[in-house]
């Protein structure tokens, strides 16, 4: 009896952790034109907030999400959720995208 109880409340939590993941995932969409250009800018602060360089980042941030609209969350990484932006070279093969 107890064992059943406790099957159905760690199912429940199962079914409502998936639900708050695709609503999370509908709300924050990543991907190749997930944005609109003129959300660029407040990405690109965001995702240059924390760099040495802040103008050469928000530069290159700007350029990079107004031909992929796309800019990765957070301030570093997560490039691989915005294939533009992570696959865009410079001639001398490194990332072009902060």
């Amino acid at each position: 009896m107890a064992n059943t109880k406790t099957l159905t409340v760690l199912l429940a939590l199962l079914v409502l952790s998936m639900l708050v993941t695709e609503a999370f995932a509908r709300h924050y969409q990543y991907g190749n034109g997930s944005l609109k250009p003129k959300q660029c800018k407040g990405r690109c602060k965001k995702r240059c907030s924390k760099a040495r360089k802040t103008h050469e980042c928000m530069f290159f941030c700007v350029k990079c999400c107004r031909t992929c609209l796309c800019v990765p969350p957070g301030t570093y990484g997560y490039k691989f959720l915005c294939p533009c932006y992570n696959n865009w070279k410079t001639k001398r093969g490194t990332p072009k995208c902060p």
